[in-house]
């Protein structure tokens, strides 16, 4: 049985870091962000054209476009949620049918809105990546094309991180450097190690 380990936390936390961490270790890892990338230039061009005209460009979704047709909206941004989420859901479920076929001991599913869609119900435990309020805002600010306007937006649809670690089981503090968040992996995977996964 495949231990479901959720990856979560908010903007700038260090998600994608600590997942590479696990991989590295040969731990299998589902990011719902590639995911939808994935699927942006494959099987949900035609409905998400279909719902928002214009926002396809050389057959592929323009994101910036598709951004500009969704954000503030949130009658639109339910429409593309009920396109895109079902089909991010149809890849995990093949991802840990391999994992399981596999005979992996540990999956991890890296979903940036875990904890805000009631995703931690598909998982055996969570794991949120946090760093201090300030560390996340200076991390987020010096992104390409960032501005207080769109990191404001962003937050508003994330749950708060004090909330997330309420709610986590393991928690990754990013903001002590790699080679601590290297120990805080180990850590939690010494922890799960023989611990029985789900059954369905």
């Amino acid at each position: 049985m495949t231990f479901i380990l959720g990856l979560t936390g908010s903007i700038g936390m260090g998600k994608s870091t600590t997942s590479a961490m696990f991989r590295a270790r040969g731990i299998p890892v589902h990011d719902a962000d590639a995911s939808v990338h994935r699927l942006y230039q494959g099987r949900a061009v035609a409905p998400i054209e279909a719902a928002f005209p214009g926002v396809v460009r050389d057959g592929a979704v323009d994101r910036a476009r598709l951004s500009a047709a969704v954000v503030g909206k949130p009658a639109a941004l339910r429409q593309l949620e009920t396109i895109i989420h079902p089909l991010v859901r149809e890849e995990e479920r093949t991802f840990l049918a391999r994992c399981r076929q596999a005979g992996q001991d540990i999956a991890i599913l890296d979903v940036p809105l875990l904890l805000e869609t009631g995703g931690e119900a598909r998982c055996d435990a969570v794991m949120v990546i946090t760093a201090p309020a300030e560390v996340q805002r200076a991390r987020v600010l010096a992104r390409p094309e960032m501005t207080e306007a769109k990191f404001t937006a962003i937050l508003a649809r994330q749950m708060p991180d004090a909330e997330k670690r309420r709610r986590a089981h393991f928690l990754v503090d990013t903001s002590r450097g790699l080679l601590a968040a290297e120990r805080q992996v180990g850590s939690i995977l010494v922890a799960l190690a023989g611990r029985p996964g789900r059954t369905d």
